[in-house]
């Protein structure tokens, strides 16, 4: 992660739209979230663990993606909690099922092959993802993807996101695994044990995948998970940057720090950098 404002010019960046999805699934005590960790080579979150995701293409909203989403006219992109155009809205669904296949090889879609291996690779080699979806008769399932909660990367970050996090069931005939190129290593993980882990310096964390993994932690199905995104509209958070005896600290609504006094998620409300990650205070 590159802290601080653009060394060249020293303008605030100013956030990319992008998609995240947590992949859940049941398992003997609760429920998984699936993540990846990143390549060390790259150049943000590098050797982090992560849910699939990255930045929103225009050809997301492009007539070709939209025309591969199965039931387009009944999508609830007011779901999303954000006024926009509806195409605009329905491509951050498109791409967080792109980025899903891409990272983690899981296809949202109806009429998914069981061997996607291949339309994964083509996809990977750049080929657009209406052509993919076409050569296999897949339509993508939107509202498998369900809003959870919106995160917008604070100006102390050269590179800034402005991501939608959506929860999906991961579907049970499919195996997720990462893409061996963007990530090096994947598992499914208990949220409460990625968290215990993340303590223990056993993994690195971004603070919204922490404060993600610890709001997960509350609920003790997949069901009740999602039955709790499916209740609201996903609040935002904007994270506001000030410091404490020296050391950087983020402070989220709800914190007397912070301009937005309403809590907008469970857990801390806010995090100080102790030399190796941020951590509550």
């Amino acid at each position: 992660m590159k802290l601080g404002p653009d060394a060249k010019n020293n303008e605030v960046a100013v956030p990319r739209d992008a998609a995240t999805v947590l992949l859940l699934r049941e398992a003997a005590r609760g429920f998984e979230v699936f993540m990846v960790k990143r390549s060390g080579l790259s150049d943000v979150l590098g050797e982090a663990h992560v849910f699939p995701g990255g930045k929103i293409d225009a050809a997301d909203s492009s007539p070709a993606a939209l025309a591969r989403v199965h039931g387009l006219e009944n999508l609830d992109v007011a779901a999303l909690g954000e006024h926009m155009p509806r195409e605009r809205a329905a491509g951050m669904f498109v791409a967080a099922a792109r980025e899903t296949f891409e990272e983690a090889g899981v296809l949202l879609a109806h009429g998914a092959p069981a061997d996607l291996q291949a339309a994964r690779d083509r996809l990977n080699a750049k080929e657009p993802l209406a052509e993919v979806l076409a050569s296999i008769g897949a339509m993508l399932d939107a509202a498998a993807m369900v809003p959870w909660v919106r995160w917008v990367t604070p100006p102390i970050l050269a590179r800034r996101f402005d991501a939608r996090f959506f929860l999906a069931v991961a579907p049970p005939e499919q195996s997720a695994v990462h893409d061996d190129y963007e990530a090096t290593h994947s598992e499914w993980l208990d949220p409460r044990e990625a968290v215990e882990r993340w303590a223990a310096g056993a993994i690195k964390l971004a603070p919204p995948t922490y404060m993600s993994l610890a709001h997960l932690s509350l609920f003790d199905s997949v069901g009740a998970a999602m039955a709790d995104a499916r209740s609201r509209r996903p609040p935002v958070v904007q994270p506001q940057a000030f410091e404490d005896g020296g050391a950087r600290c983020l402070a989220f609504p709800g914190d007397p720090l912070h301009p937005v006094r309403a809590r907008a998620i469970p857990g801390p409300t806010r995090l100080k950098w102790d030399g190796e990650k941020f951590v509550p205070f």
